[in-house]
């Protein structure tokens, strides 16, 4: 979540600017599409002059552009520091401000609202964007407003950010043992039906096992680590990974040291860990990537920005991961949750 930790509030330091790389700079991709489940790059450019396409952050355009395509998440986040009363506002001009960016750049970038229009932004070299909102707060008790973000091309969101609303209690609310409100659950319900993705990082434990009850259709854990590897309360319990997988879902391995490491310092090296952990567990078919770029104050060592994420792959394959099995970390899972979820039409 930008500009904040799960620690505290924590204005917008020097830390969080990542590091361009050079036009000639190549990215070895390993032949790979990659997809990320999470940035918090639209609320970082709010108020700022930089543009989408290149900036000193930790992800743009001309960088993804690399890659053998992208596909990238952009969340649209309800931001504390504003209040409740205001996140309606606030994520409007989230999505004003990426409707703006996509039409100057749509010769390198498309909003995409089901898989075809992927498919179809891939073949023409663009980006793939997803829009997302981080945090239910923004409905304010109202199912119209879900609606209107779906028709706005909203296609996952978080249900909270680390407190409670009007759906659920958030994760740091844990001690209270609250989930799901019957609001909650007429939000979950709706999404189903909608074809939106049911993120479920950041939520209480009791609210991830309701909507694990409650849910037919399979959910992602955005940006989330496993707890066994990093005790931060905000990492997924064996449990909840194994609920995770027989729901048909996907766990996104967040970058952010805190969530690598019980230390806080960590390296591309603890990224591979908690793939390997979570491969071990799940399986293979049930793991992607959530850098939650921009929306963390530090980067594991090794890891400047978008540049850096096939040194993921590059790490695997000397592991003797097959290319096949680095599909589908990369892309091939994540695309299989919007194909099974996003494909359908309202009723």
């Amino acid at each position: 979540m930008h500009c904040f930790l799960e620690r505290g509030f924590m204005c917008m330091t020097d830390e969080h600017i990542g590091t361009s790389c050079p036009n000639d700079e190549r990215i070895n991709d390993n032949g790979l599409i990659i997809a990320d489940t999470h940035c918090d790059t639209i609320a970082t450019l709010l108020g700022t002059r930089m543009n989408i396409f290149s900036n000193g952050l930790h992800l743009d355009i001309e960088r993804m552009r690399k890659y053998k395509g992208y596909v990238q998440f952009f969340a649209a986040c309800v931001n504390p520091y504003y209040g409740r009363e205001y996140a309606v506002k606030h994520v409007i001009k989230a999505i004003d401000l990426f409707f703006n960016q996509a039409e100057i750049y749509k010769d390198f970038m498309e909003l995409c609202r089901e898989p075809g229009e992927i498919d179809r932004a891939l073949k023409q070299k663009k980006v793939a964007a997803i829009l997302a909102v981080e945090g239910g707060d923004v409905l304010q008790g109202e199912l119209p407003v879900l609606r209107l973000l779906y028709r706005l091309g909203i296609r996952c969101m978080t249900l909270t950010w680390n407190y409670r609303n009007e759906i659920a209690d958030g994760i740091l609310d844990n001690e209270t043992g609250g989930g799901l409100t019957p609001f909650g659950r007429s939000v979950v319900k709706e999404m189903n039906r909608l074809g939106m993705i049911v993120d479920l990082s950041h939520v209480s434990e009791r609210g991830f096992w309701d909507v694990m009850e409650l849910s037919e259709a399979p959910v992602i854990l955005s940006h989330s680590n496993a707890r066994r590897l990093c005790s931060h309360v905000r990492n997924a319990t064996d449990d909840q990974l194994a609920a995770g997988k027989e729901n048909g879902g996907v766990v996104c391995v967040n970058f952010c040291p805190d969530f690598l490491n019980d230390s806080g310092k960590a390296g591309i090296a603890d990224i591979i860990k908690h793939i390997e952990y979570l491969a071990g567990l799940i399986g293979i078919e049930h793991v992607g990537v959530g850098s939650d770029f921009d929306g963390i104050g530090r980067l594991p060592e090794g890891m400047r920005g978008v540049q850096d994420v096939g040194r993921i792959f590059d790490e695997l394959a000397k592991l003797n991961y097959s290319q096949e099995d680095m599909e589908k970390i990369a892309h091939k899972n994540v695309l299989g949750i919007i194909e099974k979820v996003c494909c359908q039409k309202p009723q």
